[in-house]
């Protein structure tokens, strides 16, 4: 008995109550304005279908699949557009109506298997399967739904007569303008990934056998967000400001 209480007081540390704290609602004042905001927008969530085929090595060679995990890594998900109409017939920017998805990444698959050991321990096999591939999406992809925007930049030359002879160019001379747009570049995002795949040996392997070649055949739905960076007006919202009491508000005019 004496042992145990020894061994508590060792293992006891020092420890502080805490005091009680009170809180209150905080009063707002509210003003509705119209304002204009700078948000990610999502042009589009797709989902997309990949199929890949691969072989995995596995040394030592395997007798039985226990387990496989997945996981999916993003390299690369960029839009080009191919479709424009004009936002404004006095605005140099336009809408983008359709364009090519470019997505490209890898399937992080982790196989763990049984040897031919009796008593052995299970192995681990890591592999990447790389994918790329393109698909086609079409703006808006609701009814009244966002698009992308894209600005054209613009460049013009004037040139100038010989001012002596009034009879040919000076090809010394001339005016340059250049008008850059720069845009907001739309990006993805990883949303789910949902596999469907058939692992098995090309050479069929006795019950007792291994096979040191894993075939796979996975089906990939891959969902993603497109989205951009836009400029956005809000009908109608309040900026909401607290009412904290001991502070002096300033004398209307």
């Amino acid at each position: 008995m004496s042992d145990q209480t020894t061994n508590l007081d060792s293992c006891s540390v020092k420890s502080t109550e805490q005091i009680p704290l009170t809180n209150v609602n905080t009063t707002l004042n509210t003003v509705t304005v119209t304002p204009t905001i700078k948000v990610p927008v999502v042009l589009a969530e797709p989902t997309i279908e990949i199929n890949v085929e691969a072989d995995i090595t596995l040394c030592p060679p395997a007798t039985e699949i226990k387990r496989v995990k997945k996981n999916v890594f993003l390299n690369q998900v960029k839009l080009v557009p191919t479709g424009f109409e004009r936002i404004a017939a006095n605005s140099d920017y336009f809408r983008v109506t359709s364009a090519k998805l470019f997505v490209a990444g890898h399937i992080r698959k982790n196989l763990e298997y049984a040897s031919n050991a009796c008593n052995g321990a299970l192995q681990d096999k890591i592999a990447d399967i790389p994918f790329t591939g393109t698909t086609a999406l079409t703006f808006p992809t609701t009814n009244n739904g966002p698009f992308p925007v894209i600005g054209i930049s613009e460049s013009a030359e004037s040139n100038f007569l010989n001012d002596q002879t009034q009879m040919d160019a000076r090809l010394d001379k001339a005016f340059f303008q250049n008008l850059v747009k720069y845009n907001e570049q739309p990006y993805g995002e990883l949303v789910a990934a949902n596999f469907f795949e058939l692992d098995f040996s090309p050479k069929m392997a006795d019950p007792e056998g291994t096979f040191s070649t894993v075939r796979e055949k996975i089906v990939l739905d891959l969902t993603v967000k497109v989205l951009q960076v836009q400029q956005l007006q809000i009908p109608t919202a309040s900026v909401v400001t607290p009412v904290l009491t001991g502070l002096t508000p300033p004398v209307s005019p």
